[in-house]
């Protein structure tokens, strides 16, 4: 059985690693699209950027995340005063934290299924008279929901074994930001509790495969239902 120390710990885990998920779900759409369907000057420095947080040592990610975001960062300062918003340091900080390192693998799956878009259909749709809005709602995002469904379980896998950003931008916090990789950390540092950490490692696994196979069985759904409506 499961101690509630390792209940909250998953509890903990996938609460965070939805809310990263949401918050940039809509941000890599967007980002995704400007880097497939226009070109600009600066546009391989946007790309980099975006993929950053592959090549960066995850404590960098949190350290920068704490001087622009904590209470006393240059963004961090002004939600606080202005709107009483405080991320440091709690849950919202390890989605935000979860978010910005999932991010690169959610745009470049988003971004393969876009490319992937015949621009034709597109075309056609302006012929016949639909607006820019309306060819992307109802051509280019639902033929790249592949891609969408891939980057999204992706991002979720990835935010749930999130640690170095994590611990970094929020701390270690019992029940605020304590999540599996972190309670993990916390079990192998403590002396007689190999049993519970090698638990919570067999669980973090479950979760990852599950993430996966949802993934695949979410994804050849897409394909067919795509099939079933050309």
């Amino acid at each position: 059985m499961l101690s509630e120390y390792e209940w909250q710990a998953i509890i903990l885990s996938l609460k965070v690693s939805g809310m990263a998920v949401l918050i940039s779900l809509p941000f890599g759409i967007l980002m995704a699209w400007i880097l497939v369907r226009f070109r600009f000057p600066g546009k391989s420095l946007l790309d980099s950027i975006i993929h950053l947080p592959l090549v960066l040592p995850p404590v960098v990610v949190g350290y920068l995340l704490l001087i622009s975001m904590g209470r006393r960062g240059f963004i961090g300062e002004w939600l606080y005063d202005w709107f009483g918003v405080s991320v440091a340091f709690s849950w919202r900080g390890a989605a935000l934290a979860s978010a910005v390192v999932a991010f690169p693998l959610m745009v470049r799956a988003i971004r393969l299924a876009l490319e992937n878009v015949d621009r034709r259909l597109e075309q056609a749709a302006r012929t016949l008279g639909a607006n820019p809005f309306r060819v992307f709602f109802t051509i280019t995002l639902p033929l790249s929901l592949p891609g969408i469904i891939v980057g999204t379980i992706l991002a979720f896998a990835r935010s749930l074994g999130e640690f170095g950003a994590t611990i970094t931008f929020v701390s270690n916090i019992p029940g605020e930001t304590r999540t599996i990789p972190l309670a993990m950390y916390t079990l192998i540092e403590t002396p007689g509790a190999e049993t519970a950490a090698a638990r919570l490692c067999i669980i973090a696994i479950i979760l990852a495969l599950i993430s996966l196979m949802i993934s695949e069985w979410l994804t050849r759904w897409g394909r067919k239902r795509l099939g079933a409506t050309c």
